[in-house]
């Protein structure tokens, strides 16, 4: 079984986009060659036996976490200084540092969950429909999450201090940030969050081991629900999904060494090269579109596509 480079440049593309973009990578994954068929659906299985799909897959999200790292590069260095000086004067003394401190704990239950879940949920749910169920579930969590927000007043980012002290985030606490530095200002805002919050919206990461659920989309609606704007949310989302998918990455990269998997290295290079593009030119879109828009189109593609596939493969 040998995948071609236009399979692979096709769900590198795939998997660059809907990575970051609320929508799953892992169920288009799993959609696409089934609605393909033929050759495409044989070669792209999760399920067939010593299948060099999943290899290819890794490789494609370390090129992901690759081109996140280059996007967010400015901030990665102040948070990696901040959690260098807590390492070595055992004090949280910078917001970066806090930060980075959260992202390390909101990090542990996915990464924990992963390891225990992971292999039995692809097994039992990687196929299509199951996936379109999720997928449309996916759609149905981010719609109520917007409309839940506009029954809401407006909605207060709630955070907590170094000390302990919880209130509201107001222009009095940003008004010392550069204004020209708009990044650092959410990285602050970000920084103030409560560590149970941060647990918490990292553990939204969780759900995304079911083929559908989107990990952007989790722990964006997380942040949605304690109080963040949009483009705070989607910032943590994709500073905490970094390290995440990086790992995994790494950690199962030697599966796409193995002997077996030799005739895919080349298909697997260009597919995870148009990844790394698709996956920078998709978070310099979406930082700049959640600045003022909602995740509303992206349910309801969810909702039609799943929906859709689900009777599709259900009458086959």
């Amino acid at each position: 079984m040998a995948i071609s480079y236009l399979e692979s440049i096709v769900v590198g593309a795939l998997q660059g986009v809907s990575e970051l973009f609320p929508v799953s990578s892992l169920g288009h994954s799993i959609l696409l060659p089934a609605w393909a068929g033929g050759k495409w659906a044989d070669d792209l299985s999760m399920s067939a036996k010593d299948s060099p799909y999943l290899a290819l897959l890794v490789a494609m999200h370390v090129a992901t976490a690759l081109a996140l790292v280059i996007f967010f590069w400015r901030d990665w260095v102040r948070i990696l200084r901040g959690l260098w000086d807590v390492a070595t004067t055992r004090q949280i003394r910078t917001p970066e540092a806090r930060l980075g401190v959260l992202l390390v704990i909101a990090t542990i239950p996915v990464g924990l969950a992963g390891l225990l879940l992971e292999k039995l949920v692809r097994h039992y749910l990687g196929n299509p429909i199951p996936t379109s169920i999720f997928l449309a579930i996916n759609g149905f969590v981010l719609l109520s999450a917007e409309l839940m927000r506009k029954r809401e007043h407006e909605p207060e980012f709630r955070f907590s201090s170094p000390t302990g002290r919880t209130g509201d985030l107001s222009m009095e606490d940003t008004i010392v940030l550069p204004m020209t530095d708009p990044d650092r200002a959410s990285d602050v805002r970000l920084s103030r969050l409560s560590i149970r919050d941060a647990t918490l919206i990292g553990a939204a990461q969780i759900a995304a081991l079911f083929p559908g659920i989107s990990r952007s989309g989790s722990t964006i609606v997380a942040g949605l629900f304690k109080g963040m704007r949009h483009e705070d949310a989607a910032r943590f989302a994709f500073l905490l999904a970094t390290p995440v998918i990086l790992a995994a990455g790494v950690l199962k990269m030697p599966e796409l060494f193995k002997h077996e998997n030799h005739a895919i290295l080349g298909p697997a290079f260009a597919g995870s090269l148009v990844a790394g593009v698709m996956s920078y030119i998709s978070v310099k879109f979406l930082t700049a579109y959640f600045e003022t828009k909602t995740l509303t189109p992206f349910a309801i593609y969810c909702l039609v596509a799943g929906l859709g596939s689900l009777v599709w493969f259900s009458i086959r």
